[in-house]
Parts: C-alpha cells; structure tokens; sequence
C-alpha cells in the first residue's frame, strides 16, 4: 500500500527525483525563502485586517535572493540566472533600513504603550492624543498654542 507513495517520493533513487547536492539544497532553500515570504505578508495582513509586509517578509526576501544568487553563481553559471539576482538585494537591504528608522522614531502611547509611526498624531490603537516628543521653545507641553506654534493671548 505504502510503495506507491514511496515511488511517487523516491523515483530512480533519488528524493523527488532531484539529484540533491549543496548547491541544490541551497537553491531550494532560496526557493522556499521566497514562498514563505507570502505566507508571512499574508498573515500579518489577515491579523491586522490592514496591508501590512512585516521586516520578516524583507529578511526573507533578502535571504531567497542571496541563496539564489549563490546557486546562480556558483552552480548554475547562467549570465540570465545571475543577473535577475544580482541587484534585487538592493531594495531589500533599503526597505530594512528605512523600517529600522521607522521602528527607531516611533511615538509610544502614554496610556496603551501602542507603538505609533513618528508623523502620528493620535494613537491608532486608542485614540489618545500623542504627546510632542520636541516640544517648541517657550510653549510648555499640554499648553493651548495656535497654528503658528505660539502661545494663545489672553
């Protein structure tokens, strides 16, 4: 009962009928980087009910192409193969960074501790209104200032 599904598992002797050495592992690997990276994006998004690519997604996109570049490289030797992988690092490496400012000059909520991007003004989770992480010269934080950033005259 079981041999069909060893057959359809191991065909000529090999897994899958792939001929697996370091460099096919490292390829697949790259491969299955690159799908799990959807997986990734996908649940963050259904948890959120929001689109949302998490620095996960980027993290794996940045290891499936540098593991597929490897391949490429060193295994494939394909000028085609090589060059679709030779520069897409860059704006994974770039998105990484620009998440790492964005996570760095975060507003955090005094009354949830939600963590809200820097140009927020009220909290997404809450609603309460954030605090000025730079108060301005001479008006003290909570006092009533106009739109020109000076105090109201009574």
């Amino acid at each position: 009962m079981i041999d069909w599904l060893m057959l359809a598992v191991v065909w000529q002797g090999k897994f899958l009928g792939v001929d697996w050495h370091t460099w096919k592992v490292i390829g697949w690997l790259g491969n299955v980087c690159f799908f799990s990276r959807f997986i990734v994006q996908w649940y963050a998004t259904e948890r959120r009910q929001q689109v949302v690519i998490p620095s996960a997604f980027w993290w794996l996109s940045l290891s499936g192409c540098l593991c597929l570049l490897s391949y490429a490289l060193f295994y494939q030797r394909d000028s085609v193969f090589i060059f679709a992988n030779a520069f897409s690092w860059i704006p994974y490496v770039r998105n990484l960074i620009i998440h790492r400012r964005s996570k760095k000059a975060a507003r955090v909520c005094g009354v949830c501790e939600f963590r809200s991007p820097a140009h927020a003004n009220y909290c997404a989770q809450c609603g309460s209104l954030l605090s000025d992480p730079h108060p301005q010269a001479g008006v003290s934080e909570g006092s009533p200032a106009d739109s020109d950033g000076l105090k109201e005259r009574t």
